[in-house]
């Protein structure tokens, strides 16, 4: 998050060098001149709530930090913020519960802008059995728990790939959100060890599309693929970061497995 009490005006320029535009760049694409633009960055002219968060829509801001900009300048934050367990938001829950447990027996986990974990369904338990207890202990961070020495990295059989990917989509999203949390965090799984085996290559059609995750489970082989799924439309800051990290069976023999490995599951109830 931005820190807060530095001029509206710093702010707009920060964002907008982020975004590699131009002043004119800016201007043209919010409506508004360039000379204006000049004035609102040296502070010379103020802007109107509706210009910082017209500006903000061009500069794709994240929505906590379109408030802070807003505040910067002297306005009322435009978006909420609730917690998850408000009653506002149970709308959210039910849908965010429903595709976490329509899921199962694939893993699937809800996690917030920072990558912790907020809810999970059962099928998890795959990819926690075994993991040091203090990387489980709230609040779990889930980029963390993949990469960490103690957590899923020893049977992440093709780590090197893996964690390649997560660390450019995580670097990705420190550079596009300016979020000193996150870069903290890319600095720190940088740290952890690569791991030095090279992976046989698959033959799959998967792996010819995306990464797979390629996962040692007992003497099992498991290869997933996964997908994000954000919501459309949010005008609340909490529910702007939430994500649904699904991950789906890149072969036939995975997808035997994980319902084999639910069938005890179903039946003890």
């Amino acid at each position: 998050m931005t820190m807060p009490g530095r001029p509206v005006g710093e702010l707009l320029r920060d964002w907008r060098r982020t975004r590699g535009m131009s002043q004119l760049d800016l201007s043209i694409e919010a409506g508004v001149s360039a000379r204006h633009l000049s004035f609102v960055e040296t502070g010379r002219s103020r802007p109107s709530p509706e210009l910082i968060l017209r500006l903000a829509e061009q500069l794709d801001m994240p929505l906590a930090e379109r408030n802070t900009m807003l505040l910067a300048g002297g306005y009322a934050p435009a978006y909420p913020r609730h917690e998850l367990n408000d009653p506002e938001l149970a709308p959210v829950r039910a849908a965010v519960r429903q595709i976490l447990d329509g899921h199962n027996p694939y893993p699937a986990v809800l996690i917030d802008e920072h990558w912790q974990l907020v809810e999970a369904n059962a099928a998890l338990a795959l990819f926690t059995a075994g993991v040091e207890a203090h990387l489980l202990a709230p609040p779990v961070n889930v980029l963390r728990l993949s990469l960490h020495p103690g957590g899923m990295a020893p049977r992440i059989l093709n780590l090197p790939e893996w964690r390649a990917h997560l660390l450019k989509r995580l670097r990705h999203q420190a550079a596009t959100t300016n979020d000193p949390a996150l870069s903290a965090l890319h600095e720190e799984l940088r740290g952890y060890p690569s791991g030095t085996d090279v992976a046989a290559p698959i033959s799959d059609a998967v792996s010819r599309i995306v990464i797979p995750l390629r996962y040692r489970h007992g003497d099992q082989e498991l290869s997933f693929f996964s997908t994000t799924t954000l919501f459309g439309t949010p005008l609340d800051v909490t529910v702007s970061g939430l994500a649904v990290e699904a991950f789906f069976p890149a072969d036939p023999a995975t997808t035997a497995a994980l319902h084999a490995l639910a069938k005890p599951a179903a039946g003890s109830g």
